[in-house]
């Protein structure tokens, strides 16, 4: 448990395990099975301080009221600090030991050089956001206790507990959360709704990537679980949590059969670590599941709901979500995962088209010895003015004493 909290909230692989691709990362999509890895585009290049929304805390090497901040940059009222900067780096290096932990070292070489562009890029699209009224009050609950349901928690308390367990802010890290969802809803309304994919353009990629959409039969299921509680150890009373656990199983069977949905039964009702999920298995091809149920969940059709099952775990109901026949489908069925892939092709270039605008329309001054590699080449220097003068921006005090370039 502990080294499942641990991971949750360091790397926040609990909020709906997002896929590796850009526009999945963001919600912005569904994902492509049928796609390589290799045709996606890499996260890292485009946003990376997205990926994570881990607070690492650094220990500091001076008591508190001597530490100096250096000022790196200045972004219109907002500034990033030299401890922002490093935090980054830690971060990319940690990013990269999960992602490929053979060329780490590689990863972060290439990737290095992009960090403080990153920073800039992320304070640029917060402000935009403000401009636009994002708060993201109300997904930053939602997303938490979604959290808190994959985690098998009861409060939200027992979260927050989780977190200072593992001494992470828990304020930093709903803040953090907050940024993200805030960049998020910003690159989506104003880039993802401009990117435009054509028939022409789907059939063409369709065409030019038939080897890469060759996929396996499988099948999608979703399950429903009841398991025997475990409060009572009496042997006597192992039967009647059996006989009981197999009623529910029933009775919830029953309720489906009559029209209830499978998703909303599972979701409340499940037993399962897939609860959360409405049940959500994910895909199996020929020969990962037992004998006895592939004969029985390769023979259903789409939407079909098998009998109660007795397994170790207690007593489960499937339904075939989704049945894909071995072969490459046709544009069709997959018509959507390809406009989404042509999308994220898409997506990359118009987002860092979108962030020059922005640099372009805001107050940055880089400190020497640091490059920012997103700026646009239409950027104009900072006009420096003193604080009495019309219009000058003030910096927003930090509790911290900040030093100068």
């Amino acid at each position: 448990m502990i080294r499942e909290i641990r991971g949750r909230f360091r790397f926040a692989s609990s909020l709906s395990k997002w896929p590796q691709t850009y526009l999945e990362r963001y919600n912005l999509c569904r994902s492509s099975p049928g796609l390589r890895a290799a045709d996606r585009i890499p996260m890292r290049k485009l946003l990376p301080w997205l990926l994570l929304i881990w607070v690492a805390v650094l220990p500091r090497l001076l008591p508190a009221d001597t530490v100096i901040e250096e000022i790196i940059a200045r972004v219109n009222n907002q500034i990033i600090t030299r401890a922002e900067y490093v935090r980054s780096k830690e971060t990319l290096k940690q990013e990269a030991q999960q992602q490929d932990p053979t060329n780490a070292a590689k990863i972060v070489e290439e990737r290095d050089k992009d960090v403080l562009r990153d920073l800039i890029d992320q304070q640029l699209l917060l402000e935009k956001g403000k401009d636009l009224g994002i708060t993201a009050d109300t997904e930053v609950i939602k997303r938490l206790d979604q959290m808190r349901k994959e985690m098998h928690m009861d409060s939200m308390e027992d979260l927050e507990k989780a977190a200072t367990s593992q001494g992470i802010s828990y304020e930093d890290f709903k803040q953090n959360l907050k940024n993200q969802i805030i960049t998020q809803q910003v690159i989506s309304r104003e880039v993802g709704s401009r990117v435009n994919v054509s028939h022409e353009e789907l059939q063409q990629f369709y065409d030019e990537h038939k080897s890469q959409m060759e996929q396996p039969e499988q099948i999608r299921l979703s399950e429903l679980l009841t398991t025997e509680k475990k409060d009572k150890a009496p042997p006597a009373d192992e039967e009647q949590e059996l006989a009981a656990a197999r009623s529910k199983a029933e009775d919830l069977l029953a309720q489906i059969r009559k029209g209830a949905a499978f998703e909303e039964i599972a979701k409340k009702n499940s037993d399962g670590p897939t609860a959360a999920q409405s049940g959500d298995l994910g895909y199996f091809k020929r020969g990962t599941l037992a004998k006895e149920l592939e004969d029985k969940t390769f023979a259903m059709k789409p939407g079909a709901v098998s009998e109660v099952i007795r397994t170790k775990q207690g007593f489960v109901i499937l339904k075939v979500t989704e049945h894909q026949q071995a072969g490459v489908p046709p544009l069709s069925e997959i018509e959507g995962r390809v406009q989404e892939a042509i999308t994220v092709q898409k997506m990359q270039p118009a987002l860092r088209a979108y962030l020059q605008k922005l640099r372009e329309d805001a107050y940055i001054k880089i400190a020497d010895g640091y490059v920012d590699t997103g700026a646009s080449p239409n950027q104009t220097a900072p006009v420096e003015t003193t604080a009495k003068e019309a219009g000058a921006k003030e910096l927003k005090k930090k509790r911290k004493k900040l030093g100068i370039f």
